[in-house]
C-alpha cells in the first residue's frame, strides 16, 4: 500500500516512519534506565534510592512521554495495518508484537511496583527502608531490561521495514531477465 489510485506515495511511509523514531525514543529511555539510571541508583543508600525513584515515576508523567511511550503502540498499530498487503508487513508486525510485550510487562509489573513505591510514604518516614527497597528494585531492574530489550527489537524491526519500504519492488524474474543476453 505504497501508491494510491493516482500513483503518488501515501501516508504509510511517514507513519512508519514516526513509528520508528517514537519506537526508538522508547527504547532509549528503558535503555538509559538499564545502562545508567538503576546502575547509579544501586550505589545509593536505601532512602535515597526510594526518594529519587519516586520523583522519576512523578516527573515522567508527562505528556511528552505519554505521547512517545502510547504513539510507539498506536503509529507501529497503524503502520502494520496500512502495510498489512505489502512486502515489510512481517517486520512491520514483529515490531507490534514486541512492543505490545513492551507495554504489557510496563503496566502489569513496573507501574504496580512503581505504585507500591509511592504508597510506602514519605522515604524520611519509612520503618524500614531496606525491605521496602528490596521488595522494588531487583524485580522493576529486570523487567525494564526485558523492556529495553523488547523495544530495541521492536526499533530494528520498523528500521528495517522502513529500508524495506523504501527500496522499490523488482520481481525475481525482471531481476534474472535484467542480466540475460535475451533482454538487450
Amino acid at each position: 500500500m505504497t501508491d494510491n489510485s493516482t500513483g503518488r506515495r501515501t501516508t504509510a511511509g511517514g507513519v512508519l516512519g514516526a513509528a520508528t523514531v517514537a519506537m526508538g525514543l522508547i527504547a532509549g529511555v528503558f535503555y538509559i534506565f538499564a545502562c545508567d539510571v538503576m546502575p547509579s541508583l544501586a550505589r545509593s543508600d536505601d532512602r535515597v534510592f526510594i526518594e529519587v525513584m519516586r520523583n522519576i515515576n512523578d516527573v515522567i508523567q508527562n505528556p511528552v512521554f505519554f505521547l512517545s511511550f502510547m504513539g510507539a503502540l498506536v503509529l507501529t498499530a497503524v503502520s502494520a495495518w496500512q502495510l498489512r498487503g505489502s512486502t515489510c508487513r512481517w517486520w512491520v508486525f514483529a515490531a507490534l508484537a514486541a512492543y505490545a510485550l513492551t507495554f504489557l510487562f510496563t503496566v502489569a509489573v513496573n507501574i504496580p511496583l512503581n505504585n507500591g513505591l509511592a504508597n510506602a510514604g514519605d522515604p524520611a518516614k519509612i520503618a524500614d527502608p531496606a525491605a521496602v527497597r528490596e521488595k522494588f528494585e531487583d524485580t522493576w531492574v529486570a523487567w525494564n531490561v526485558v523492556r529495553a530489550l523488547l523495544s530495541t527489537l521492536a526499533l530494528a524491526c520498523l528500521a528495517r521495514a522502513l529500508l524495506l519500504y523504501r527500496r522499490p519492488y523488482t520481481s525475481a524474474y525482471l531481476e534474472s531477465a535484467a542480466g540475460s543476453s535475451a533482454s538487450r
